[in-house]
């Protein structure tokens, strides 16, 4: 979902009016998807946030920093090479397209001001970051090579081709009567379908809510309609443009979730069951889009979700495998039986003679016969001691066995430990935490992350209702620093049971807490846990003074005593304005 060529009309407007005549301050390249500019204007200073996240692509104004690495990645030293303080000359969009154009007037070698262009190609997973001078490209954020396309490249050296043209209407320009007569070219066409060929700046967002504003359903065929509905469509068309030149209502759709359904730069009507958001400005739609969306992603964070991803599906086939081995090592005795039994009627069978022998099992007291399958390359006396040996290994297999499973359910549950500390981690340095845990643990092969280029990292902190302070760890290390030196030795300590989260404390210092306030640091174990969004979770709580940590266990695993079991159901409508709290300290 991203705006489409009408919506991102008054975005250029809203852009070059707050930063054309500014300064670059600063550049800053957050994640692999997007970069910031600082722009310092007279009196005030703005972010200028670009992202190609497939999701949700665009350009915007920041209230609030994103937290950048420690060391910036080639393309944003390439950038602050070339456009750190110069000055924006204008912000324009080419004709209708999702293509936006930043003319920077920058200084080059021997006092020279040249004009360098960012072009920013907001265009769904064809996203790109382009730096020009002259139409030769600098650099680009996706390199495109022959590999990748045929049609287009872009690479450092080559001049730059805008993307393919398309043979399109100029709603803007263009007489509505030609627009409509394009529109009946193809009678067999749906409506929104034959806006979507005929108009530039159109997405499916434009094109429904147009079908709406006309009256009309979107799959209706172009053949079946007459004069009054076409008259209706021009006017709707003409109720478009003027929303595109005119002062924009920024409007977000969203789900009774708080799923993105649809945006753009006007009203929207066409989904009457949604919940429409406005917005002052298109800047402030866009963040809060790529708030819902989750666009902004940590970097490292998708990595080690993939690594632990990878590790818990090794463990698990391997306690398949072990599950398998176990029941194998169970019918040990079956091989001392085939042993004796070959030992006894090994006189009445030739040796290499028979793939199979059938006898009379000597332990059987109602002369029951047992088939003992047979090595050929063997002979009988080979056989009964490779029988014995089989039973040797697999007795003694029986109790390694049992140890590496505990081992490996150990190793699963550490894994998912980690797993729900990545969902709930929001910071750099949260995600150097969990870095520094993998290495230690040795499931990462890498040099350990300095702490000192991070902020320092704190626990979530929430305040219930009666004004008691509810902390939860963010991962690991956290967990065990809140159980064993945070928390008082009569705080309430929450976890829940026998599944993957948080430790949550209870900072009630012994007193006992009220039932709305237990529910509440139940509910947000339950929320912070493998568990989140399920049903009827049960979460363990007792006092910190009864939580203890095996000496040589892995971060974030404790034993405890004298625990009592809550079922929680999280409801979202009333843990929502807490969780909004994000952290008092």
């Amino acid at each position: 979902m991203s705006l489409d060529g009408f919506s991102m009309r008054p975005l250029v407007r809203e852009l070059d009016a707050a930063l054309s005549g500014g300064r670059i301050d600063k550049i800053t390249q957050p994640n692999k998807q997007s970069i910031i500019l600082a722009i310092r204007q007279p009196g005030e200073n703005h972010l200028l946030h670009i992202s190609i996240n497939p999701q949700n692509p665009s350009a915007h104004l920041l209230q609030k920093n994103l937290e950048n690495p420690p060391e910036p990645p080639v393309f944003c030293m390439v950038l602050r090479k070339q456009i750190e303080s110069g000055r924006i000359a204008s912000i324009r969009q080419h004709g209708l397209d999702r293509l936006l154009l930043i003319d920077i007037d920058a200084l080059a070698a021997g006092g020279q001001i040249v004009t360098k262009t960012l072009v920013l190609e907001l265009m769904g997973k064809y996203s790109n970051i382009i730096l020009l001078q002259d139409n030769i490209i600098v650099d680009a954020l996706r390199k495109i090579g022959e590999n990748s396309s045929r049609v287009r490249t872009v690479l450092p050296g080559q001049r730059y081709k805008l993307p393919p043209h398309q043979e399109k209407r100029d709603l803007l320009a263009d007489d509505p009567h030609t627009i409509l007569d394009a529109i009946r070219v193809d009678g067999e066409q749906r409506l929104d379908k034959a806006l979507l060929a005929t108009c530039m700046g159109f997405g499916p967002v434009s094109a429904k809510e147009v079908c709406f504003s006309a009256g009309l359903a979107p799959a209706v065929r172009i053949a079946t309609l007459d004069k009054a509905d076409f008259a209706a469509v021009r006017s709707a068309l003409e109720e478009l443009r003027a929303a595109c030149e005119e002062a924009a209502c920024p409007t977000l759709l969203v789900d009774d979730a708080g799923k993105v359904l649809a945006m753009a730069s006007f009203p929207l009507h066409y989904l009457p069951v949604a919940t429409p958001l406005f917005f002052p400005t298109v800047s402030a739609m866009l963040e809060k889009a790529d708030l819902l969306f989750g666009s902004y992603v940590l970097p490292d964070k998708d990595r080690f979700k993939k690594l632990v991803r990878n590790e818990l599906s090794r463990a698990q086939n391997k306690l398949v495998k072990l599950d398998a081995e176990i029941e194998e090592a169970e019918n040990a005795e079956a091989y001392r039986v085939r042993g004796d039994n070959l030992q006894t009627y090994q006189y009445e069978f030739k040796d290499h003679a028979d793939a199979s022998i059938t006898v009379t099992n000597i332990y059987s007291e109602t002369s029951k016969t047992i088939t003992i399958p047979l090595d050929q390359r063997l002979t009988l006396i080979e056989n009964m001691q490779a029988c014995y040996k089989k039973y040797d290994k697999l007795k003694r297999a029986q109790d390694l066995l049992q140890v590496q499973k505990r081992e490996c359910r150990a190793g699963i549950a550490y894994l998912e430990s980690i797993e729900a500390s990545l969902l709930a981690s929001s910071s750099l340095g949260e995600i150097a935490e969990i870095q520094n845990e993998l290495i230690t643990t040795g499931y990462l092969h890498e040099k350990p992350k300095k702490k000192h280029h991070d902020k320092p990292v704190r626990p979530f902190h929430f305040r219930a209702p009666d004004g008691t302070d509810i902390l939860v760890g963010k991962n690991n290390y956290q967990n065990d620093r809140l159980t064993f030196k945070t928390a008082r030795y009569n705080d309430t300590w929450l976890h829940t049971k026998d599944i993957p989260g948080s430790h949550v404390i209870l900072q009630n210092g012994g007193e006992e807490p009220a039932e709305e306030t237990l529910l509440l640091a139940a509910s947000l174990a339950a929320h912070f846990s493998k568990a989140q969004g399920s049903s009827k979770i049960p979460v363990d709580y007792t006092e910190a003074r009864y939580v203890k940590k095996p000496s040589g266990s892995k971060p974030g695993f404790v034993i405890f005593t004298n625990q009592r079991t809550l079922y929680v159901t999280p409801d979202m409508k009333a843990l929502t304005p807490i969780l909004m709290q994000d952290s008092i300290t």
